[in-house]
């Protein structure tokens, strides 16, 4: 079967939820995957930050299959030897966290979240949560409701109630918006799906200072940017002991491409969720937990923390360079680690599909933004490869056709 005889069939029996770009990945293999025609591509995508360790690692493998040869699954009716490992590794590598709560995607992890804040504001009357414009937390109703896009929410109204947005890195807004109603504030240290927007040092240790001020739960989301991603654990870490949260939601690269999500709960919080308030069928399930857990010996035993920030650095370094050769086309490169966003003055998409033409693979998100998240085990090589290949789409730019 082809590619476009599979996107044939595809249409009549799936529910088109994605633009899906015209590729269909079959096989992968540390920093490349292989379509289903046999085209080999270079990962700066990673599915979405998922797949850290890129694809088929070895550890991963094995940790996957010999778990599925001993138990599959359990349910959360019973003990799980594998969740307890896990979740003392989470506690070590945040420090703040005593207990850990698994789930299975960042959209659950971020809905626990909700319920925290619901149930430690309840004894004094206080229920709101605020957030930021901009932000993305999720497409389940309490995730989307907290998620500041309006074009993610349009038609899906009324929301859940008890969210007030303001503007992402203004401190003087935040602190204007709470008031006795406010129970805490969720936050990405980095809004990804945004364009790879970094929050303040100042907007970020303001809003831990506010939410000591006012008695509220500060809650991340590190969803995209934990685990390595931008070149420490956790992106709060950049800002050393100032931005400690009170809970942290955790998934994507936490499975290791499987699905599974978490929830790091500090003290302050630990006792506002209890027997019967929360549960889910498959979170924290044997296979993805192994996986989980594989995934976090690696990073450390190979020491991609640091591999993560020379190739974040080489790769920002080359991309300032481009845009100094095409200032009209190039108006910004940021990010952290291997979280890089590079804002283009027209639309991105045109720009993604020019580069998988010509073998690698990115994300065009916010509409003119090209999101790029390697592996974070990227070599020198592939590192130089992908910018080559960056640069010959920006050389020749693909055209786009004005809007009508």
């Amino acid at each position: 079967m082809k590619t476009r005889s599979l996107i044939q069939r595809e249409q009549k029996c799936i529910q088109p939820t994605y633009a899906r770009f015209p590729v269909a990945l079959v096989k992968g293999k540390g920093s490349r995957v292989w379509d289903l025609d046999g085209k080999a591509y270079l990962d700066f995508v990673c599915g979405i930050s998922v797949t850290n360790l890129g694809h088929a690692h070895s550890a991963l493998v094995k940790a996957i299959a010999g778990q599925a040869a001993r138990l599959s699954h359990s349910g959360n009716l019973f003990h799980n030897p594998l969740q307890v490992e896990l979740a003392v590794a989470l506690r070590k590598e945040a420090g703040f966290a005593s207990h850990v709560a698994f789930a299975n995607t960042g959209a659950e992890a971020n809905e626990l979240l909700i319920k925290f804040a619901r149930r430690f504001g309840a004894p004094n009357g206080r229920h709101e949560v605020l957030a930021f414009h901009g932000a993305f937390h999720g497409r389940t109703f309490g995730a989307l409701s907290a998620s500041g896009q309006l074009k993610l929410q349009k038609g899906m109204e009324p929301l859940l109630p008890g969210f007030r947005h303001v503007p992402y890195n203004d401190l003087e807004a935040a602190r204007a918006a709470v008031n006795r109603h406010t129970a805490a504030i969720l936050v990405e240290p980095i809004q990804g799906e945004n364009g790879v927007i970094q929050g303040t040092d100042q907007f970020l240790v303001g809003l831990r200072r506010l939410a000591d001020r006012q008695g509220l739960l500060l809650m991340l989301d590190e969803i995209q940017t934990g685990l390595g991603r931008t070149a420490k654990p956790f992106a709060y870490e950049h800002l050393g002991q100032d931005c400690v949260p009170d809970l942290m939601s955790l998934a994507k690269s936490l499975g290791g491409g499987l699905p599974l999500s978490a929830v790091l709960i500090g003290d302050r919080a630990t006792k506002a969720i209890g027997l019967g308030d929360h549960g889910t069928t498959m979170g924290g399930n044997p296979i993805a937990c192994a996986a989980g857990l594989a995934a976090l010996k690696e990073i450390h035993a190979k020491k991609l923390l640091a591999n993560a920030a020379k190739q974040g650095e080489f790769l920002m370094a080359g991309l300032r360079v481009a845009q100094a050769r095409h200032p009209h086309l190039i108006r910004d490169v940021r990010g952290r680690g291997l979280m890089i966003g590079v804002q283009l003055n027209q639309p991105s998409r045109p720009f993604a599909l020019a580069l998988l033409e010509k073998g690698l693979i990115v994300n065009a998100t916010a509409d003119s933004v090209i999101r790029l998240l390697p592996p974070l085990n990227l070599s020198a090589a592939e590192a130089q490869e992908g910018l080559g290949l960056l640069n010959a789409v920006f050389d020749k730019p693909p055209l786009v056709k004005a809007a009508a």
